[in-house]
C-alpha cells in the first residue's frame, strides 16, 4: 500500500473536504444503524409482545447508556400506546423510520458532494505534477521511453488511480464507521452472540485475501501494455506515410493485436479476479448469517439469550447493515489493489531524480561577454565515448562551423552547451564560468536554436514565433519574420499571423516551417545562436531562402554552426572537422580546401553526389 500512501499525500491541500466528508459519514453511519434499530418497536407491535416499561428509567452511568436508552424509547412507546392506541404509534414509528431513512441518504449526499472535491482536485494535481515533471526531466531520460508509455501513464494510470483508489477514500471513510457503531450496538444487544460473529469474520476475510494475491502483478502488466499499444498508434500517426508507401499496414496492424491480445488476456485475468470479490463476499457473509441464525436461533428458543425473538431478528437487520460495508471494504480492497499498479507507474515518473539541476545558489548569468571554452570534454551516451577529450574557443562575435560524417559528435555538442545533456569529463566554460554554476533558464535565455527537424506547435504562427519571447508586440513579431525571410508566405495566407499551421506545422512546407523556426530564434534575440544541420532538409531553392535568412540572423552573434551542407558554411570564422569524437582537422573553407585533407574529401564528395 506504499504507492497507496504516496497518492494521498496530495490530499492534504484538500484536507477541509476530507473533515468534511468524515462528520458527514458519522452522521449517516448513525442514522444507517437507528433506522435498522427503528424496526425493533414495529415488530414488538406486531407480535404483540412491547416491552411495558411502566415507569420512567433513571439515568445511571455510562455502563448502563444502552439499557437507559432502549428502557426510555419503551416507556415513551408504552405512554403514546396508552394515549393514542397501537395503530396510531405504529404510524408514528413508520413516519420516524422513513425519516431516519431520510436523514440516513441526506448525509450521505453530503459526504459523497464534498468528496468529489477532493477527488477531482487530486487527479488535477497528479497530471499537473506529471506534465511539470516531465517538462522539467532531461532530454536524456526519454531517450529510451516509449512516448505512448508517458501518455499512458498521464492518462489511462491517472483514470486508473481516480477510479480505483481516490473512489475508494469515501468507502474507507464511511464504510468502517458503519461497521464500529454497528458492531458496538451490537455488543450492547448481546456479548455472547457478537463473539461469535468475531470468530466468524476473519475466517471468511482470510478467503476473500487469498484470491486477491495476483490482481496487482498482473494490473502492473496490463498498464504496461496500455503504454504499448498507445506507442503504436503515436508512432503509426507520425510515420503514416511510411507505413502506406512500404505497403506495411498489415505488420504494423499484427504488431498492434498482438499487443491488444495481450491486454485483453491480462485484463480479463483481472476482471474475473475483482468481479469474484463481491459475490463471494455476499456467500460468505450469507453463510455466517445463516450461522448466526443457527447459533442465536438455538439460544432465543431455549430463552438463554438475553435477546428475545424481535431483538434477535433487529439483531440480524443490524448485523446485516455490517455485512454490507464489510462486502464494500473487500471490493475496494480489491480495487485499490489494482489502483497500487497504476499509482506505481505515475509514481515511479515522479520520484525520478533529475540528474540534471541547478546547483545551490547559482549564478543567473545576464549577457555573454567575451568566449565560450569546451575544455578537454568527454561524453558518452551509453558505453562509447560520442567526444573524447575535445577542446574549443569560440570569442565573442565568432561563426565557428562543425562538419564531419555522421556520428563524430557535431550534435552532440549543441546538446552538451545548452544542458541538455552534462559532460562525463571536462569543464564548458562561458565567459570562464562553468555552465553547470549557472541556472539553466539563464543559460538557454543565452542562446536560441535552429534545429534540423523543425518542431513546431499546433498553434497560430504568431504564438509559435513568440515561444522564447511572449510579451513581444506584434511589430517584433513582424520584423523578425521578415529577418526570417518568413514574412513573404505568411503575408499571402488568409489570417497571416494569426492562422493555425496544424500538428506540427503540417500545414507549410519545409523551407516554411524552418523559416518560423528562425524567426521564432531571432524574435527571442540572444546573443548566442546554435545551428544544429538547419538547412539539410531542405530542397535547393528552400535552402537558399533560409540561409539568407541564417545569414541575417547571425550578424553580430556567435554563432555555434553544426553543418551537413558545406556550402553553408564557407563564410564561418573558423571551421572543425569532427571524426570519431576528436577534431582532425581546422581552419578557414579556403585553408582547409589547400590542404586537401578530410574537409577536402567532404567537399569532393558533396561535389559529386
Amino acid at each position: 500500500m506504499s504507492y497507496f500512501k504516496d497518492i494521498l499525500k496530495y490530499e492534504k491541500k484538500y484536507r477541509k473536504f476530507t473533515l468534511l466528508n468524515i462528520v458527514f459519514n458519522i452522521f449517516y453511519a448513525l442514522f444507517n444503524v437507528l433506522s435498522v434499530l427503528a424496526f425493533i418497536p414495529v415488530l414488538n407491535i406486531l407480535f404483540g409482545k412491547e416491552k411495558k416499561v411502566i415507569i420512567k428509567p433513571i439515568y445511571e452511568g455510562l455502563t448502563s447508556l444502552g439499557s437507559y436508552a432502549e428502557n426510555s424509547f419503551n416507556y415513551f412507546i408504552y405512554q403514546k400506546i396508552l394515549d393514542e392506541g397501537e395503530i396510531s404509534v405504529l404510524l408514528f414509528i413508520c413516519i420516524l423510520s422513513l425519516s431516519l431513512f431520510f436523514f440516513k441518504n441526506f448525509f450521505r449526499y453530503l459526504a459523497s458532494y464534498v468528496i468529489t472535491f477532493l477527488r477531482t482536485g487530486i487527479v488535477k494535481d497528479l497530471r499537473d505534477k506529471l506534465y511539470h515533471k516531465i517538462v522539467e526531466l532531461p532530454v536524456s531520460y526519454f531517450t529510451e521511453k516509449k512516448k505512448g508509455d508517458i501518455i499512458a501513464r498521464m492518462t489511462s494510470d491517472v483514470q486508473e488511480v481516480e477510479n480505483s483508489i481516490l473512489t475508494s477514500i469515501e468507502v474507507i471513510v464511511r464504510e468502517p464507521l458503519t461497521v464500529i457503531i454497528s458492531i458496538t450496538i451490537m455488543l450492547f444487544m448481546s456479548i455472547k452472540l457478537t463473539l461469535f460473529v468475531f470468530i466468524l469474520l476473519p475466517v471468511s476475510g482470510f478467503i476473500i485475501s487469498s484470491i486477491s494475491k495476483k490482481l496487482k502483478a498482473n494490473s502492473v502488466k496490463a498498464q504496461k501494455e496500455t503504454g504499448n499499444f498507445l506507442s503504436f498508434i503515436e508512432e503509426t500517426l507520425t510515420g503514416l506515410r511510411i507505413i502506406k508507401g512500404f505497403n506495411a499496414e498489415k505488420v504494423i496492424e499484427t504488431k498492434f493485436n498482438n499487443s491488444t491480445s495481450s491486454f485483453k488476456q491480462l485484463m480479463t485475468s483481472v476482471f474475473h479476479r475483482q468481479t469474484l470479490a463481491s459475490p463471494m463476499s455476499e456467500f460468505l457473509g450469507s453463510a455466517t448469517i445463516i450461522a448466526i441464525l443457527w447459533y442465536g436461533g438455538v439460544e432465543v428458543i431455549n430463552k438463554t439469550s438475553a435477546l428475545d425473538s424481535s431483538k434477535f431478528l433487529g439483531y440480524i437487520l443490524l448485523f446485516y447493515t455490517v455485512l454490507n460495508p464489510i462486502k464494500l471494504i473487500t471490493t475496494t480492497f480489491y480495487n485499490i489493489q489494482k489502483g497500487e499498479a497504476s499509482a506505481e507507474r505515475i509514481m515511479q515518473i515522479l520520484n525520478t531524480e533529475n540528474s540534471i539541476k541547478d546547483i545551490q545558489n547559482a549564478t543567473v548569468k545576464e549577457d555573454f561577454n567575451t568566449k565560450i571554452e569546451f575544455k578537454n570534454i568527454s561524453f558518452k551516451y551509453k558505453k562509447e565515448y560520442v567526444l573524447k577529450d575535445f577542446s574549443l574557443t569560440i570569442n565573442k562575435g565568432e561563426t565557428v562551423a562543425l562538419v564531419g560524417q555522421s556520428g563524430s559528435g557535431k550534435s552532440t555538442l549543441a546538446n552538451l552547451i545548452t544542458r541538455f545533456y552534462d559532460v562525463n569529463k571536462g569543464d564548458i566554460l562561458i565567459d570562464g564560468e562553468n555552465i553547470k554554476d549557472i541556472t539553466k533558464k539563464s543559460l538557454r535565455d543565452l542562446m536560441g536554436i535552429v534545429s534540423q527537424e523543425s518542431i513546431l506547435f499546433n498553434d497560430t504562427i504568431a504564438n509559435n514565433i513568440k515561444l522564447g519571447a511572449q510579451n513581444a508586440n506584434p511589430e517584433s513579431v513582424l520584423e523578425a519574420s521578415e529577418i526570417a525571410n518568413a514574412y513573404e508566405f505568411i503575408k499571402e495566407l488568409p489570417a497571416q499571423f494569426e492562422t493555425n499551421i496544424g500538428d506540427s506545422g503540417n500545414t507549410l512546407s519545409g523551407g516554411q516551417k524552418q523559416r518560423l523556426s528562425i524567426a521564432r530564434a531571432v524574435l527571442k534575440n540572444p546573443p548566442i545562436m546554435i545551428l544544429d544541420e538547419a538547412t539539410s532538409a531542405l530542397d535547393t531553392e528552400s535552402e537558399q531562402l533560409v540561409q539568407i535568412a541564417l545569414e541575417k540572423m547571425m550578424q553580430n552573434r556567435t554563432s555555434l554552426v553544426i553543418a551537413h551542407r558545406l556550402s553553408t558554411i564557407q563564410k564561418a570564422d573558423k571551421i572543425l572537422v569532427l571524426k570519431k569524437g576528436k577534431v582532425v582537422e581546422q581552419g578557414k573553407h579556403e585553408e582547409l580546401l589547400a590542404k586537401k585533407g578530410e574537409y577536402f574529401k567532404l567537399v569532393t564528395m558533396q561535389s559529386l553526389s
